[in-house]
């Protein structure tokens, strides 16, 4: 992994909902460190510091490290709660990791070769991205930052499903675990085309001009 994130975290000891509301008052994030087969730790992190992080997509889907009261935790990111209308962060949940144990995470997709592919480039159509991300699961020594998803050769009205992907080794798709082949991106013509293709065509009107015999009738 060519990215890493290191989060600074202090213990907080002061729980509930009137200490969580002063806390992020004072810009902290309250948040809690689990897992492991360890106590959780109620911790409190800088706010600033945690929305620079979030702007990483890969920060979702990455091994963290947090450095409490000067020991060292990893662990991923399982839950995050935002405000309704406002840019804040209103709590975190983590995961302690154990090299043993699997961990079950969402990782993003990334598609490649949309412009290429036979159903656009050829026949006009354009790609629908059906899933944005996929739940994995895996030893933490495999988490990957994402999984391609390459249109390549992706014809018109056809679709790439999850069982076309190629997962890096060590890597299971959860959905494949429980036989759930859902498509993942699509290529199709745009409305206003599928629109043209269904018009009903125009039949000729033929005007008779008044007193004018039919031509049949002549």
């Amino acid at each position: 992994m060519s990215v890493s994130f290191e989060l600074i975290a202090d213990v907080r000891s002061d729980l509930g909902k009137g200490a969580s509301r002063r806390l992020r008052h004072a810009n902290q994030v309250p948040a809690v460190l689990y897992g492991a087969h360890k106590e959780p730790a109620y911790l409190l992190l800088n706010h600033d510091e945690v929305l620079k992080r979030l702007q990483h997509e890969s920060f979702y889907s990455h091994i963290l490290t947090l450095k409490v009261n000067g020991q060292t935790e990893r662990a991923v990111l399982k839950d995050l709660q935002r405000h309704p209308s406002q840019p804040r962060v209103i709590h975190m949940d983590f995961q302690r990791i154990s090299e043993t144990e699997k961990l079950r995470m969402h990782v993003p997709l990334h598609f490649t070769n949309a412009n290429t592919a036979p159903g656009v480039k050829q026949s006009g159509g354009i790609v629908s991205h059906l899933l944005i991300d996929v739940e994995i699961v895996c030893l933490p020594k495999d988490l990957p930052e994402f999984i391609e998803v390459d249109l390549a050769n992706l014809e018109l009205g056809h679709a790439v499903h999850l069982s076309d992907l190629k997962l890096p080794e060590g890597v299971q798709l959860t959905a494949l675990m429980h036989d759930d082949d859902q498509p993942v991106a699509s290529i199709h013509l745009p409305r206003a085309a599928i629109e043209e293709s269904n018009a009903a065509p125009v039949a000729p009107v033929t005007v008779v001009e008044k007193g004018a015999a039919p031509e049949a009738a002549k």
